[in-house]
């Protein structure tokens, strides 16, 4: 299977933009900080929104953000990189982004109680499409999440759709 065929049962999510729009007309994140719009000069940010890389020079906000699912101690909250402005987000939820697919990933697994139920480290996008149906096929798994590996910031959830 390639990054971009369509995977009929997974779902792939970015940050709700419900919850953007709430954090972008508060003026600060779920911590506190001043959002402050700044170019990203060469680009490559995985944006949170729309899932894929910042442009050279386009508008991006580093927030605080906690990803839904997680619970306890595994409910972490760190910084991610979102458009400054409302954008159109990620149009194909049923398929990896494939802004993203070229990037190693930790595939991590969350169970319905918000715990860690297991953890992979993925080489590119088509190797964490056959992770997540791994996880995603236990009994004990709710959602996935995937993260940066070099910084552990999270990317976004997967679910069964």
């Amino acid at each position: 299977m390639t990054t971009d065929s369509i995977t009929s049962t997974l779902v792939f999510e970015p940050i709700p933009a419900a919850e953007l729009d709430r954090i972008r007309a508060a003026g600060a994140d779920e911590a506190g900080n001043r959002l402050t719009p700044q170019a990203d000069p060469e680009g490559g940010n995985p944006l949170r929104c729309c899932l894929r890389e910042a442009r050279p020079g386009e508008q991006v906000l580093l927030i605080a953000y906690t990803p839904s699912g997680t619970a306890g101690a595994y409910a972490e909250r760190g910084p991610v990189f979102i458009h400054a402005d409302p954008c159109g987000g990620y149009a194909t939820p049923d398929r990896y982004p494939p802004g993203l697919s070229h990037r190693q990933q930790v595939v991590r697994a969350y169970d319905r109680d918000g715990q860690i139920a297991d953890g992979i480290l993925a080489e590119d996008g088509e190797h964490a499409v056959a992770i997540i149906q791994r996880m995603l096929a236990r009994p004990d798994v709710a959602l996935v999440h995937l993260r940066n590996v070099g910084y552990g910031c999270y990317n976004f959830a997967v679910r069964l759709g």
